[in-house]
């Protein structure tokens, strides 16, 4: 089991050297080696890992999902859509969102994307420029901050806290605007952290930004995996109108569909006609198949995702009580997604811990600073697997913490 971490970290310097190359546009500067990718290439060369460290679903694909997409390559739907989409798809999704938040949401207002990633690429890169800030909780998830300072943009980093759950308070995110805030990137249920937002947060901020003509940018790719008793904040349900709004989702995560890269984005018809015109030179189209069986899990019986959730919801009750138990981090209680991202001991770098904890248990964890600047000392535990991988790899990582002399 024995590989030396170093090898792996020669390998990214290298890749930064290239990115040097004066043959590569100077924005490739901005997108980082991703921290994510370092741990999963050092763990692909070990044996007897387990994975608390990928961020997909470990459910299959529902039956009827597989079907659609079968029936459609069968019936030779293989060549393009319109450029938003397949237009039963665009309708299926209009009428769900209305139905879902009590609003009028219509095709026009909706772009079919490869997957959710395309559809925060595509928000954050067209309004991205030099002059423009953008508003970024840290953690976040790695996409949003590198694709703004790509294009010109400038990041404003908004920590949040575990000892606060890694709740984001609305007075904070109020207080850190200025005349050049151009935008508020959000993402709830958070990944790293599994945090919700609540109405109250949520509304606070729509309210502000409204005022000000700042746009938020929401991804709401874990919409569906809300794992308490509450309604689900979504900045749809809660801004005034779709103005200065931009929702980001997909079936990835709801239905296990990742690897179909079916996403969508939602907002005011004017931006959604601008977004299909750079849509069109990025990816021209989303996958046709895997849109009609996009189409099939929103007309689809809902129990397979509700048993998604309630297997979620048991391996986070496990998960924290395991955090709890282990010498050296503190937990909270991450309400959604599959994720929590407790900390070490203040000063205490997770990467060196995460690298160490992987080559000496060969449990695969992801440290704090893949997901941004204020939490070198936290990790980031996936619970996108089994209950008793879970309880495994916990039986590794608590005897090995507790040796540790912090």
């Amino acid at each position: 089991m024995a590989v030396n971490p170093l090898d792996i970290d020669d390998m990214d310097l290298s890749e930064v050297e290239d990115l040097r190359d004066a043959t590569w546009s100077p924005s490739l500067r901005a997108i980082p080696v991703a921290g994510i990718r370092k741990m999963v290439n050092l763990a692909a060369r070990m044996d007897d890992v387990i994975h608390l460290s990928i961020g997909q679903p470990n459910f299959p694909t529902p039956r009827h999902i597989i079907d659609a997409y079968i029936d459609a390559l069968e019936a030779g739907q293989t060549g393009y859509t319109m450029d938003a989409g397949l237009p039963e798809l665009l309708t299926a999704l209009a009428e769900y969102y209305s139905e879902r938040y009590g609003r009028e949401i219509i095709e026009d207002n909706i772009l079919v994307t490869a997957g959710a990633t395309e559809a925060m690429y595509l928000a954050l890169t067209a309004t991205a420029a030099p002059g423009r800030q953008f508003l970024v909780t840290d953690p976040t998830f790695l996409l949003y901050a590198p694709l703004i300072r790509m294009n010109g943009g400038e990041v404003k980093l908004i920590p949040t806290r575990a000892e606060h759950g890694h709740q984001l308070d609305p007075q904070e995110v109020i207080d850190a605007i200025n005349m050049r805030t151009y935008g508020i990137v959000l993402n709830s249920p958070s990944n790293p952290t599994g945090t919700v937002y609540p109405k109250e947060t949520i509304e606070a901020i729509l309210e502000e930004c409204a005022y000000r003509g700042i746009y938020v940018f929401s991804d709401e790719v874990y919409d569906h995996l809300v794992l308490d008793d509450m309604e689900y904040p979504s900045v749809l349900r809660h801004a005034l109108d779709l103005d200065n709004i931009m929702v980001a989702s997909s079936f990835s995560k709801t239905y296990s569909m990742a690897g179909l890269r079916i996403g969508w984005v939602i907002a005011s018809q004017a931006a959604i006609k601008k977004l299909r015109r750079y849509h069109m030179f990025t990816t021209t189209v989303a996958n046709t198949p895997a849109q009609w069986a996009g189409i099939a899990a929103l007309k689809g019986p809902r129990e397979c995702v509700d048993d998604m959730v309630k297997e979620y919801a048991e391996r986070r009750d496990r998960v924290v009580q395991l955090v709890a138990d282990t010498p050296h981090l503190t937990g909270y209680w991450p309400q959604g997604a599959f994720y929590i991202f407790p900390s070490l001991p203040p000063n205490v770098s997770a990467n060196t811990v995460c690298l160490r904890m992987l080559k000496e248990t060969g449990v695969c964890t992801v440290p704090g600073d893949a997901f941004g600047e204020s939490c070198p000392n936290s990790l980031r535990i996936s619970y996108s697997t089994s209950l008793d991988k879970i309880n495994e790899a916990f039986e590794r990582i608590i005897p090995w913490m507790e040796k540790q002399k912090f």
